[in-house]
């Protein structure tokens, strides 16, 4: 029995290892991801958008608290990619690796659904996962840059802001798409997929155009999103997102198109604002339409269930739908049971 418990422990023990192994990895390269569209706020290298965090965060929700040191080895081969690791280091790994895990934490008491089949899981993720955990990374890895005088007192505010956002955006943008992702695949229709296509071909024309064009024209995405988070949920509205998120974010770095002639602090205001609303817009919309789409689902099935009810009475029938019908068949006569 100890030699079945013993190996038992050895499987668990390396299946944590290898699954914290391959979130490593898919840390560190959505790191490397993320660090392509890098911008530059009061002297500090910055990014719109951090996948790492969703990845971290949907890691956490989809395998457990046990693959939390893939995140800590994921975040530091990030930083070692980009300087020498020193004693700082440490802080920035475990910021890194902790603001994941309370968002994990204050989900799982939340009672988010991995399917964010509710609204209340899309505001749970919103601001839980990301506008609440998210503040502990952006917290200490900027405090860090001051207490290193890195960075000026007077700067700790922008920086900060830009940090914050950056993280939020990751679990808001990426989270939610690598969980549905992850879950089982709905039925799919044909003309589902001629409607997807569409939907597809429509967004790689309108949405360059929307944000390459130097007269501002960022609202026409929005509409997109709309269509997208009414016919196809949060598959379909996170990748339109995601998209027009990291089609702004490579144009803001370039400054061009919408963000021509503006400052670093204003093209980081301006990105902040439109990433947020598209992720928002999408998110919580998506989260209503699913949540409404199920309370049809459920109406029908007890309409039918009620109907097959009332056939059955209506033949004379007794119904194993009614409540109380198996205990009147088992009741002796004089209309009591026998303790």
């Amino acid at each position: 029995m100890a030699d079945v418990l013993d190996i038992r422990q050895f499987r668990s023990s390396t299946e944590a290892a290898l699954m914290s192994l391959a979130v490593a990895v898919c840390y560190y390269a959505a790191g490397r991801l993320g660090l392509m569209g890098r911008l530059v706020v009061e002297g500090v290298v910055v990014t719109p958008i951090w996948p790492p965090t969703g990845v971290a965060v949907a890691a956490l929700l989809l395998l457990g608290a046990r693959v939390w040191p893939g995140i800590a080895l994921g975040s530091f081969l990030v930083i070692a990619s980009l300087t020498t690791p020193g004693p700082t280091t440490v802080v920035t790994v475990v910021s890194n690796t902790v603001a994941p895990l309370c968002a994990y934490l204050l989900l799982i008491r939340a009672g988010f659904r991995l399917d964010m089949g509710r609204l209340r899981d899309g505001l749970s993720l919103v601001f839980l996962g990301g506008f609440g955990a998210m503040l502990i990374s952006a917290t200490a890895g900027v405090g860090l840059q001051v207490a290193k005088s890195s960075l000026d007192k007077s700067e700790f505010w922008p920086v900060w802001l830009a940090w914050w956002v950056g993280d939020t955006m990751g679990v808001l943008l990426v989270a939610p798409l690598l969980l549905v992702l992850a879950g089982p695949a709905g039925r799919f229709r044909v003309r589902r997929w001629k409607e997807a296509a569409f939907l597809g071909l429509t967004t790689l024309i309108l949405m360059p155009t929307a944000v390459l064009s130097p007269m501002s024209m960022l609202f026409l995405v929005f509409p997109l999103l709309i269509w997208a988070a009414l016919r196809f949920q949060l598959a379909g509205s996170m990748l339109c997102a995601l998209f027009a998120s990291v089609l702004a974010t490579f144009e803001a770095t370039s400054e061009r198109g919408a963000f021509l002639h503006l400052t670093d602090v204003e093209i980081m205001a301006k990105l902040q604002a439109f990433n947020g609303s598209a992720a928002l817009t999408a998110l919580l919309l998506a989260s209503i339409i699913t949540e409404q789409r199920a309370t049809r689902r459920s109406v029908r099935r007890a309409c039918q269930e009620l109907a097959e009810v009332l056939e059955h009475l209506a033949a004379g029938e007794p119904s194993p739908g009614l409540p109380g019908t198996a205990e009147t068949r088992a009741a002796p006569p004089g209309g009591h049971r026998n303790p």
